[in-house]
């Protein structure tokens, strides 16, 4: 079982109370390079969850609302909180996740940052005064917290996904509920006791509630007194909450699948496209929502392309992330070992030439997939079709931009996008033709806290980070004075 004197407490926090479930049901939180146990949390009722709902209602101030300086240093705190404590967070993390140690804990840094660059622009949630004078009236808009949010967050950044949203929601003022995955709750156990610990927050400020996602999405979605979700998840789930939620009407961001194009120009920098490509794709060892999809290679360099490619990949280690000096960690569990395996052996069935790793029938049993480059994919293939959620790089060519185009817009997702050239106008086009809410030119660097990222199509609504993932957790309202 796992020691950290940050994890001290297993159980949910409602109230300002760490919480043991009346009914004592719990579930198995495992590591997944070992396949061991390491904890034991509790499977919340549904009383649990009503109780977390009515502590952040009790939170909840509109009349006299916490003060602007109040909310600052709440971020603040939790900022310091997670520097302070970044490899002790980050040991946690990649014990229940399998990414490597060192990006486990950069991962932390990654998510004290949104803490920080809210902290920084909170002022723009203050009320101003247009300088207009319309109908005789002196019209001031307020920035009012939304209310209780409930906040949902996945397992392949337990520390990250929770950062962009509980950051925007303190600043706006709003108390949350939050559920974390049940892949990886010790992480989110152990910033609740950070911020237990270290921050002066109102009781029912922030809620934990952890167990199944039925019962706890049940609660959320029905109640009247959550009258916002924040989801980050697949699109299946995404376009479920939108039902659930159709009869309350709720405000939902959502940041759904992707299924990312990552394009390769004959006039672009290789040996960058390749370095770029390696830590895209096999960060949190390819399970990550932006990390490309589909490479697409212009054939006049295709061959070389995917030689340098296959070096670096030859190189790649895999294994346990917690000894440190390892590029890739197991996958989440079986059914993202088994989808992987699915993938790669039908591009090969249907014609694809695997480039580097190994074929389907020498991958052992356990849950390390190594990093696999093929070529010769098409749409007709799954890994074209779905997300593949995985340390596998598929590699199609093209001849023309506009061929291209197409082929990086043939999917219903659209959250990432990566072209690769030396010409500005041509990135330009490019860019603007992919309907991709994140698109980015020589590089294939993901979301920072300073920009805004999300999705288009069905990959998502709303924004988080950036003044636009600021805005996310408020309601205008707009109070004209008569002279």
């Amino acid at each position: 079982m796992i020691e950290s004197p940050l994890l001290e407490k297993m159980t949910g926090y409602i109230g300002g109370r760490w919480t043991d479930t009346a009914e004592g049901n719990t579930f198995d939180v495992y590591n997944p390079a070992t396949g061991k146990v390491i904890a034991k949390v509790p499977s919340m009722p549904e009383q649990d969850i009503l109780a977390a709902v009515a502590a952040g209602k009790s939170a909840l101030k509109l009349t006299s609302p916490y003060s602007i300086e109040t909310r600052r240093k709440w971020l603040e705190d939790i900022r310091d909180a997670l520097k302070a404590n970044k490899e002790e967070v980050g040991r946690i993390l990649c014990m229940e996740h399998g990414k490597p140690l060192q990006e486990a804990q950069g991962e932390v840094d990654y998510a004290a940052g949104f803490f920080d660059y809210c902290s920084k622009h909170i002022q723009a949630l203050d009320a101003h005064t247009i300088p207009e004078k319309p109908k005789d009236c002196t019209w001031t808009v307020h920035y009012r917290p939304i209310g209780v949010a409930g906040l949902i967050t996945p397992w392949n950044f337990p520390i990250g996904m929770i950062a962009k949203k509980l950051s925007a929601a303190l600043a706006a003022g709003c108390p949350s509920v939050i559920k974390p995955a049940s892949e990886t709750p010790l992480t989110m156990i152990a910033l609740f006791t950070l911020m237990d610990k270290h921050t002066d927050m109102p009781d029912g400020m922030v809620n934990l509630v952890m167990g199944k996602a039925s019962v706890i999405g049940k609660v959320l979605c029905e109640s009247p007194d959550v009258p916002m979700l924040s989801f980050t998840g697949s699109t299946e789930v995404g376009r479920k909450l939108l039902v659930d939620t159709a009869e309350q009407v709720k405000k939902l961001a959502l940041e759904l699948g992707g299924n990312a194009p990552f394009i390769v120009f004959d006039d672009a920098d290789l040996d960058a496209a390749a370095d770029n490509l390696i830590a895209n794709k096999f960060r949190g060892g390819g399970q990550t929502c932006v990390c490309a999809n589909r490479i697409f290679v212009h054939e006049k360099v295709a061959d070389a392309f995917g030689q340098k490619l296959a070096e670096r990949v030859n190189k790649m280690t895999v294994g346990d992330g917690i000894n440190g000096d390892v590029d890739l960690g197991p996958l989440i569990n079986q059914a993202g070992f088994d989808k992987v395996k699915r993938h790669l052996e039908d591009a090969l069935d249907k014609g694809a030439k695997l480039v580097a790793g190994k074929q389907p029938g020498d991958l052992n049993g356990n849950l390390f997939f190594p990093p696999t480059v093929v070529q010769g994919i098409n749409r007709d293939m799954y890994c074209y079709q779905e997300e593949t959620f995985g340390p596998l790089v598929p590699m199609a060519l093209f001849r023309t931009e506009e061929e291209v185009i197409d082929a990086g817009n043939d999917t219903e997702f659209g959250l990432a996008s990566y072209v690769f050239t030396g010409d500005a106008e041509r990135a330009q086009r490019v860019a603007a033709g992919l309907r991709f809410g994140h698109c980015g030119w020589n590089t294939g660097t993901g979301p920072t806290p300073e920009a805004p990222f999300g999705g288009m199509k069905a990959s998502g609504i709303g924004r988080e980070g950036g003044l636009e993932g600021l805005f996310e957790f408020v309601e205008a309202q707009t109070v004209p004075r008569g002279f």
